[in-house]
Protein backbone atom coordinates (compact mmCIF):
# COMPACT_ATOMS: atom_id res chain seq x y z
CA UNK A 1 0.00 0.00 0.00
CA UNK A 2 3.19 2.35 0.51
CA UNK A 3 4.14 1.83 -3.15
CA UNK A 4 0.85 2.98 -4.05
CA UNK A 5 0.69 6.84 -5.68
CA UNK A 6 -1.91 9.10 -4.31
CA UNK A 7 -3.81 8.86 -7.19
CA UNK A 8 -4.40 5.21 -7.20
CA UNK A 9 -5.76 5.14 -3.86
CA UNK A 10 -8.16 7.88 -4.84
CA UNK A 11 -9.19 5.54 -7.39
CA UNK A 12 -9.50 2.60 -4.85
CA UNK A 13 -11.36 4.41 -2.73
CA UNK A 14 -14.07 5.01 -5.27
CA UNK A 15 -14.07 2.11 -6.45
CA UNK A 16 -14.74 1.00 -2.59
CA UNK A 17 -17.90 3.15 -2.30
CA UNK A 18 -19.05 2.17 -5.69
CA UNK A 19 -19.09 -1.45 -4.20
CA UNK A 20 -20.93 -0.07 -1.06
CA UNK A 21 -23.55 1.68 -2.41
CA UNK A 22 -24.21 -0.98 -4.96
CA UNK A 23 -24.66 -3.34 -1.76
CA UNK A 24 -26.95 -1.09 -0.35
CA UNK A 25 -29.36 -0.36 -3.17
CA UNK A 26 -29.39 -4.21 -3.33
CA UNK A 27 -30.25 -4.68 0.10
CA UNK A 28 -33.28 -1.68 -0.16
CA UNK A 29 -34.58 -3.64 -2.99
CA UNK A 30 -34.66 -6.51 -1.34
CA UNK A 31 -36.55 -4.88 2.10
CA UNK A 32 -38.98 -3.12 -0.30
CA UNK A 33 -39.66 -6.16 -1.95
CA UNK A 34 -40.30 -8.53 1.44
CA UNK A 35 -42.51 -5.79 2.68
CA UNK A 36 -44.29 -5.59 -0.58
CA UNK A 37 -45.14 -9.18 -0.20
CA UNK A 38 -45.96 -9.40 3.46
CA UNK A 39 -48.66 -6.36 2.66
CA UNK A 40 -49.94 -8.06 0.15
CA UNK A 41 -50.34 -11.56 1.85
CA UNK A 42 -52.24 -9.17 4.62
CA UNK A 43 -54.61 -8.00 2.48
CA UNK A 44 -55.26 -11.33 0.44
CA UNK A 45 -55.28 -12.93 4.08
CA UNK A 46 -57.36 -10.37 5.83
CA UNK A 47 -59.92 -8.83 3.22
CA UNK A 48 -61.20 -5.17 3.10
CA UNK A 49 -61.51 -3.58 6.13
CA UNK A 50 -65.53 -3.67 7.41
CA UNK A 51 -67.41 -0.11 7.06
CA UNK A 52 -68.88 1.42 10.39
CA UNK A 53 -72.13 0.09 10.74
CA UNK A 54 -75.03 2.92 9.61
CA UNK A 55 -77.00 4.00 13.34
CA UNK A 56 -80.54 2.93 14.15
CA UNK A 57 -83.09 4.59 12.65
CA UNK A 58 -84.92 6.49 15.36
CA UNK A 59 -88.93 6.27 15.69
CA UNK A 60 -91.68 7.65 17.89
CA UNK A 61 -93.87 4.75 19.90
CA UNK A 62 -96.52 5.17 22.66
CA UNK A 63 -99.06 2.55 23.98
CA UNK A 64 -102.62 2.43 22.27
CA UNK A 65 -104.92 5.06 24.07
CA UNK A 66 -107.54 3.47 26.15
CA UNK A 67 -111.29 5.57 25.93
CA UNK A 68 -114.55 4.78 26.81
CA UNK A 69 -116.13 5.56 23.75
CA UNK A 70 -120.39 6.07 22.15
CA UNK A 71 -120.08 4.43 18.85
CA UNK A 72 -122.68 6.01 15.83
CA UNK A 73 -123.91 4.46 12.43
CA UNK A 74 -124.24 7.18 10.09
CA UNK A 75 -127.02 7.51 7.82
CA UNK A 76 -127.84 10.67 5.37
CA UNK A 77 -131.91 11.65 5.13
CA UNK A 78 -134.19 14.60 4.43
CA UNK A 79 -136.18 16.74 6.71
CA UNK A 80 -140.22 16.06 5.80
CA UNK A 81 -142.98 18.05 7.35
CA UNK A 82 -145.21 16.20 10.56
CA UNK A 83 -147.78 17.59 9.18
CA UNK A 84 -149.03 18.25 5.22
CA UNK A 85 -152.39 19.60 3.83
CA UNK A 86 -153.57 20.53 0.47
CA UNK A 87 -155.99 23.16 0.88
CA UNK A 88 -159.01 22.86 -1.16
CA UNK A 89 -162.62 24.49 -0.69
CA UNK A 90 -165.78 22.78 0.76
CA UNK A 91 -168.01 25.01 -1.10
CA UNK A 92 -167.75 26.09 -4.15
CA UNK A 93 -167.97 29.68 -5.48
CA UNK A 94 -166.23 33.14 -6.65
CA UNK A 95 -162.70 33.78 -4.34
CA UNK A 96 -163.67 37.60 -2.69
CA UNK A 97 -160.53 37.80 -0.81
CA UNK A 98 -156.73 36.40 0.67
CA UNK A 99 -156.30 36.65 3.63
CA UNK A 100 -152.54 36.21 3.95
CA UNK A 101 -148.94 36.55 2.47
CA UNK A 102 -147.29 33.79 0.48
CA UNK A 103 -144.89 31.89 2.78
CA UNK A 104 -146.15 33.05 5.86
CA UNK A 105 -146.19 30.95 8.54
CA UNK A 106 -150.45 30.65 9.89
CA UNK A 107 -151.70 29.42 12.94
CA UNK A 108 -154.66 26.93 12.88
CA UNK A 109 -157.73 28.33 12.86
CA UNK A 110 -156.46 31.45 10.82
CA UNK A 111 -158.38 33.13 7.93
CA UNK A 112 -156.86 32.32 4.41
CA UNK A 113 -159.46 32.76 1.85
CA UNK A 114 -163.12 34.11 1.47
CA UNK A 115 -165.62 32.71 -0.86
CA UNK A 116 -168.79 34.68 -1.49
CA UNK A 117 -170.99 33.88 1.10
CA UNK A 118 -174.34 35.25 -0.25
CA UNK A 119 -175.59 32.08 -2.17
CA UNK A 120 -174.86 30.10 1.17
CA UNK A 121 -176.47 32.76 3.82
CA UNK A 122 -179.67 32.70 1.07
CA UNK A 123 -179.71 29.19 1.43
CA UNK A 124 -179.72 29.26 4.96
CA UNK A 125 -182.57 31.70 5.53
CA UNK A 126 -184.38 29.52 3.27
CA UNK A 127 -183.91 26.73 5.54
CA UNK A 128 -184.38 28.71 8.54
CA UNK A 129 -187.81 29.40 6.93
CA UNK A 130 -188.59 25.75 6.14
CA UNK A 131 -188.11 24.88 10.01
CA UNK A 132 -190.46 27.57 10.97
CA UNK A 133 -193.02 25.81 8.43
CA UNK A 134 -192.37 22.19 9.85
CA UNK A 135 -193.00 23.51 13.47
CA UNK A 136 -196.49 25.23 12.26
CA UNK A 137 -197.35 22.14 10.76
CA UNK A 138 -196.49 20.38 13.74
CA UNK A 139 -197.94 22.28 16.26
CA UNK A 140 -201.37 22.28 14.24
CA UNK A 141 -201.46 18.22 14.12
CA UNK A 142 -200.39 17.95 17.89
CA UNK A 143 -203.24 20.26 18.69
CA UNK A 144 -205.60 18.44 16.42
CA UNK A 145 -204.69 14.90 18.15
CA UNK A 146 -205.47 16.45 21.47
CA UNK A 147 -209.10 17.43 20.42
CA UNK A 148 -209.39 13.75 19.39
CA UNK A 149 -208.52 12.19 21.85
CA UNK A 150 -211.17 14.37 23.93
CA UNK A 151 -213.88 12.80 21.95
CA UNK A 152 -212.78 9.63 21.88
CA UNK A 153 -214.43 9.25 25.47
CA UNK A 154 -217.67 10.35 23.75
CA UNK A 155 -217.16 7.74 21.12
CA UNK A 156 -217.73 11.12 19.18
CA UNK A 157 -214.17 9.87 17.31
CA UNK A 158 -213.34 6.84 15.62
CA UNK A 159 -210.58 4.75 16.10
CA UNK A 160 -208.76 4.89 12.73
CA UNK A 161 -209.07 8.61 12.75
CA UNK A 162 -207.36 9.12 16.26
CA UNK A 163 -204.77 6.93 14.50
CA UNK A 164 -204.60 8.80 11.98
CA UNK A 165 -203.83 12.21 13.52
CA UNK A 166 -200.97 10.08 15.92
CA UNK A 167 -199.08 9.61 12.25
CA UNK A 168 -199.69 13.19 11.73
CA UNK A 169 -197.92 14.35 14.37
CA UNK A 170 -195.11 11.73 13.88
CA UNK A 171 -194.95 12.95 10.25
CA UNK A 172 -194.71 16.57 11.46
CA UNK A 173 -191.99 15.97 13.79
CA UNK A 174 -190.08 14.31 11.52
CA UNK A 175 -190.32 16.87 9.17
CA UNK A 176 -189.06 19.77 11.77
CA UNK A 177 -186.17 17.52 12.33
CA UNK A 178 -184.96 17.55 8.57
CA UNK A 179 -185.94 21.14 8.26
CA UNK A 180 -183.49 21.53 11.12
CA UNK A 181 -181.03 19.32 9.70
CA UNK A 182 -181.07 21.52 6.39
CA UNK A 183 -180.71 24.68 8.74
CA UNK A 184 -177.17 22.85 10.02
CA UNK A 185 -176.31 21.68 6.74
CA UNK A 186 -176.49 25.64 5.46
CA UNK A 187 -174.96 26.75 8.28
CA UNK A 188 -171.95 25.00 7.67
CA UNK A 189 -171.86 26.09 3.94
CA UNK A 190 -171.81 29.61 5.41
CA UNK A 191 -168.73 28.52 7.53
CA UNK A 192 -166.94 26.85 4.97
CA UNK A 193 -167.22 30.19 2.89
CA UNK A 194 -164.09 31.50 5.33
CA UNK A 195 -161.24 28.82 4.63
CA UNK A 196 -159.38 28.25 7.95
CA UNK A 197 -155.97 26.78 8.02
CA UNK A 198 -156.44 23.34 9.82
CA UNK A 199 -152.77 23.11 10.84
CA UNK A 200 -150.15 25.60 11.84
CA UNK A 201 -147.03 25.88 10.03
CA UNK A 202 -145.76 27.73 6.92
CA UNK A 203 -148.17 28.18 3.69
CA UNK A 204 -147.10 28.11 0.21
CA UNK A 205 -147.89 30.41 -2.62
CA UNK A 206 -152.05 31.43 -3.29
CA UNK A 207 -153.24 29.26 -6.03
CA UNK A 208 -156.19 31.21 -7.03
CA UNK A 209 -156.71 34.89 -6.69
CA UNK A 210 -159.47 36.57 -5.82
CA UNK A 211 -161.97 36.87 -8.65
CA UNK A 212 -161.71 33.66 -9.73
CA UNK A 213 -164.43 30.63 -9.59
CA UNK A 214 -163.37 27.56 -7.16
CA UNK A 215 -165.53 23.79 -7.17
CA UNK A 216 -165.58 21.81 -4.21
CA UNK A 217 -165.18 18.15 -4.79
CA UNK A 218 -163.83 14.91 -3.42
CA UNK A 219 -160.32 14.62 -3.35
CA UNK A 220 -158.31 15.96 -6.20
CA UNK A 221 -161.37 17.02 -8.06
CA UNK A 222 -161.59 20.21 -5.59
CA UNK A 223 -159.38 23.25 -6.52
CA UNK A 224 -155.96 23.10 -4.99
CA UNK A 225 -155.71 26.84 -3.15
CA UNK A 226 -152.58 26.48 -1.39
CA UNK A 227 -150.65 24.09 0.30
CA UNK A 228 -149.19 24.21 4.09
CA UNK A 229 -146.32 21.92 6.37
CA UNK A 230 -146.16 22.16 9.77
CA UNK A 231 -142.80 23.24 10.80
CA UNK A 232 -142.77 22.08 14.95
CA UNK A 233 -142.12 19.18 15.21
CA UNK A 234 -140.13 17.69 11.37
CA UNK A 235 -139.69 14.10 10.56
CA UNK A 236 -135.79 13.04 9.68
CA UNK A 237 -136.77 10.21 7.19
CA UNK A 238 -133.94 7.88 6.46
CA UNK A 239 -133.23 4.49 4.69
CA UNK A 240 -131.12 1.58 7.05
CA UNK A 241 -128.98 -1.04 5.12
CA UNK A 242 -130.01 -4.72 6.30
CA UNK A 243 -126.75 -4.80 7.93
CA UNK A 244 -127.27 -1.85 10.05
CA UNK A 245 -131.06 -2.90 10.81
CA UNK A 246 -129.95 -6.41 12.20
CA UNK A 247 -126.78 -4.74 14.26
CA UNK A 248 -129.86 -2.26 15.44
CA UNK A 249 -132.59 -5.08 16.34
CA UNK A 250 -129.25 -7.06 18.14
CA UNK A 251 -128.47 -4.08 20.62
CA UNK A 252 -132.15 -3.38 21.19
CA UNK A 253 -132.63 -0.09 19.84
CA UNK A 254 -136.31 0.85 20.10
CA UNK A 255 -138.22 3.85 19.74
CA UNK A 256 -136.95 6.62 21.93
CA UNK A 257 -133.14 6.12 21.08
CA UNK A 258 -130.91 9.79 20.32
CA UNK A 259 -130.14 11.32 17.58
CA UNK A 260 -127.97 13.74 16.54
CA UNK A 261 -128.42 15.53 13.05
CA UNK A 262 -125.75 17.97 11.08
CA UNK A 263 -126.55 19.54 8.09
CA UNK A 264 -124.51 20.37 4.93
CA UNK A 265 -122.85 23.52 6.21
CA UNK A 266 -122.19 22.34 9.80
CA UNK A 267 -119.23 20.80 11.21
CA UNK A 268 -120.83 19.48 14.56
CA UNK A 269 -124.10 17.62 15.28
CA UNK A 270 -126.22 20.89 16.41
CA UNK A 271 -129.93 19.33 16.04
CA UNK A 272 -131.10 16.47 18.17
CA UNK A 273 -134.00 14.34 18.38
CA UNK A 274 -135.14 10.17 18.89
CA UNK A 275 -136.50 7.63 16.91
CA UNK A 276 -139.75 7.55 15.69
CA UNK A 277 -140.86 4.98 13.50
CA UNK A 278 -139.28 1.78 11.83
CA UNK A 279 -141.44 0.19 8.85
CA UNK A 280 -142.42 -2.89 8.56
CA UNK A 281 -140.35 -4.83 6.23
CA UNK A 282 -137.68 -4.16 3.96
CA UNK A 283 -137.72 -3.20 0.58
CA UNK A 284 -137.47 -6.33 -1.54
CA UNK A 285 -135.79 -4.18 -4.28
CA UNK A 286 -133.14 -2.06 -2.80
CA UNK A 287 -132.50 -4.29 0.80
CA UNK A 288 -133.32 -1.32 2.43
CA UNK A 289 -136.08 -0.26 5.53
CA UNK A 290 -137.39 2.89 5.97
CA UNK A 291 -136.97 4.58 9.17
CA UNK A 292 -137.63 8.37 10.75
CA UNK A 293 -136.74 10.27 13.49
CA UNK A 294 -138.36 12.91 14.88
CA UNK A 295 -136.65 16.59 15.40
CA UNK A 296 -138.05 19.76 16.98
CA UNK A 297 -138.06 23.11 15.56
CA UNK A 298 -138.99 25.41 17.38
CA UNK A 299 -137.14 28.70 15.92
CA UNK A 300 -138.56 27.19 12.30
CA UNK A 301 -134.83 27.33 11.00
CA UNK A 302 -135.29 23.72 9.71
CA UNK A 303 -137.30 23.37 6.58
CA UNK A 304 -139.09 19.94 4.73
CA UNK A 305 -137.01 18.77 1.80
CA UNK A 306 -132.91 19.66 3.67
CA UNK A 307 -130.45 17.27 3.90
CA UNK A 308 -128.70 15.92 6.82
CA UNK A 309 -126.29 13.83 8.39
CA UNK A 310 -127.77 11.40 11.21
CA UNK A 311 -125.89 9.49 13.95
CA UNK A 312 -127.39 6.74 15.98
CA UNK A 313 -126.11 5.60 18.61
CA UNK A 314 -125.07 1.47 18.62
CA UNK A 315 -123.67 0.20 21.38
CA UNK A 316 -123.85 2.20 24.03
CA UNK A 317 -120.52 3.08 25.92
CA UNK A 318 -117.39 0.72 25.14
CA UNK A 319 -113.98 0.25 25.99
CA UNK A 320 -111.53 1.16 23.03
CA UNK A 321 -108.05 1.21 22.01
CA UNK A 322 -106.99 4.36 19.66
CA UNK A 323 -104.34 5.27 17.61
CA UNK A 324 -103.46 7.98 15.31
CA UNK A 325 -105.01 7.33 11.89
CA UNK A 326 -101.52 7.87 10.26
CA UNK A 327 -100.10 5.05 11.80
CA UNK A 328 -101.91 2.53 10.26
CA UNK A 329 -100.47 0.89 7.10
CA UNK A 330 -102.54 -0.63 4.26
CA UNK A 331 -101.62 -3.81 2.33
CA UNK A 332 -104.13 -4.46 -0.12
CA UNK A 333 -107.05 -5.40 1.60
CA UNK A 334 -105.30 -5.85 5.42
CA UNK A 335 -104.81 -3.04 7.74
CA UNK A 336 -101.35 -3.61 9.42
CA UNK A 337 -99.94 -1.57 12.42
CA UNK A 338 -95.98 -1.15 13.06
CA UNK A 339 -95.12 -2.43 16.80
CA UNK A 340 -91.69 -2.48 18.09
CA UNK A 341 -90.54 -5.11 20.51
CA UNK A 342 -88.26 -5.16 23.64
CA UNK A 343 -85.27 -5.73 21.44
CA UNK A 344 -86.16 -3.37 19.18
CA UNK A 345 -87.14 -5.32 15.80
CA UNK A 346 -90.43 -4.06 13.59
CA UNK A 347 -93.27 -6.27 13.65
CA UNK A 348 -96.59 -5.97 11.60
CA UNK A 349 -99.94 -6.97 13.51
CA UNK A 350 -103.16 -7.35 11.48
CA UNK A 351 -105.82 -5.06 12.71
CA UNK A 352 -110.03 -4.54 12.18
CA UNK A 353 -110.17 -1.32 12.04
CA UNK A 354 -113.44 0.98 13.72
CA UNK A 355 -114.84 4.75 13.36
CA UNK A 356 -112.83 7.97 13.94
CA UNK A 357 -112.82 9.28 17.18
CA UNK A 358 -111.27 12.76 17.70
CA UNK A 359 -108.93 12.38 14.48
CA UNK A 360 -108.01 8.77 16.32
CA UNK A 361 -108.61 5.51 14.62
CA UNK A 362 -110.64 2.91 16.87
CA UNK A 363 -109.09 -0.34 16.40
CA UNK A 364 -111.29 -3.19 17.48
CA UNK A 365 -108.98 -6.68 17.18
CA UNK A 366 -105.66 -7.33 16.73
CA UNK A 367 -103.81 -5.28 19.04
CA UNK A 368 -102.37 -5.64 22.63
CA UNK A 369 -103.24 -2.57 25.27
CA UNK A 370 -99.46 -2.94 25.93
CA UNK A 371 -98.07 -2.76 21.98
CA UNK A 372 -95.72 -0.22 21.60
CA UNK A 373 -97.64 1.06 18.22
CA UNK A 374 -95.23 3.26 15.49
CA UNK A 375 -97.13 6.74 15.47
CA UNK A 376 -94.12 8.08 13.81
CA UNK A 377 -91.29 7.34 11.51
CA UNK A 378 -93.53 4.97 10.04
CA UNK A 379 -91.52 5.45 6.74
CA UNK A 380 -88.48 4.55 8.82
CA UNK A 381 -89.97 1.40 10.31
CA UNK A 382 -90.50 -1.98 8.15
CA UNK A 383 -90.97 -5.51 9.45
CA UNK A 384 -87.77 -7.34 10.44
CA UNK A 385 -85.72 -4.15 10.60
CA UNK A 386 -84.31 -3.14 14.14
CA UNK A 387 -84.94 0.66 15.13
CA UNK A 388 -84.50 2.98 18.08
CA UNK A 389 -88.11 3.21 20.08
CA UNK A 390 -88.23 6.77 21.44
CA UNK A 391 -91.50 6.84 23.80
CA UNK A 392 -94.14 9.39 23.61
CA UNK A 393 -98.14 9.52 24.23
CA UNK A 394 -100.80 9.61 22.05
CA UNK A 395 -103.39 12.66 22.19
CA UNK A 396 -106.58 13.38 20.11
CA UNK A 397 -105.32 16.16 17.83
CA UNK A 398 -107.65 19.27 18.67
CA UNK A 399 -107.13 20.34 15.13
CA UNK A 400 -108.82 17.25 13.97
CA UNK A 401 -112.27 16.72 15.78
CA UNK A 402 -114.18 17.68 12.55
CA UNK A 403 -111.84 15.55 10.06
CA UNK A 404 -113.78 13.44 7.20
CA UNK A 405 -113.64 9.89 7.60
CA UNK A 406 -111.29 8.11 4.72
CA UNK A 407 -112.91 6.62 2.04
CA UNK A 408 -111.98 3.25 3.07
CA UNK A 409 -112.65 3.28 6.79
CA UNK A 410 -115.77 1.60 7.73
CA UNK A 411 -119.17 3.48 7.86
CA UNK A 412 -119.89 4.88 11.59
CA UNK A 413 -118.28 7.25 13.93
CA UNK A 414 -117.95 7.57 17.76
CA UNK A 415 -117.25 9.98 20.30
CA UNK A 416 -115.41 10.50 23.44
CA UNK A 417 -118.02 8.94 26.46
CA UNK A 418 -118.56 11.57 29.01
Amino acid sequence: MNDLTPIEIDQLNREGAGRQRSSARRVLWIVLAVIVAAGAWYLLRSGPAPAAAPPLAVVGVANPLQREITEWDDYIGRFEASRSVDLRPRVSGQVTAVHFRDGQVVSKGQALFTIDPRPYRAALAEAQAGVATARSDLALAQADLARAERLVADDAVSKSELDSLKARVNASQAALAAAQARVRSRSLDVEFTTVRAPISGRISDRRVDPGNLVAAGDGAAATLLTTIKALDPLYFTFDGSEGLFLKAQRQGLERGAPVDIKLQDESDYNWHGSLDFTDNGLDPDSGTIRARAIVPNKDGFLTPGMFGNMRLASGGKVNALLVPDTAVQADQTRKLLLVVGKDGTVSAKEVALGPLVDGLRVIRSGLDPKDRVVIEGTQMAFPGSKVKPRFDKIAPPEATKTASRPAEAPPGEATLAN
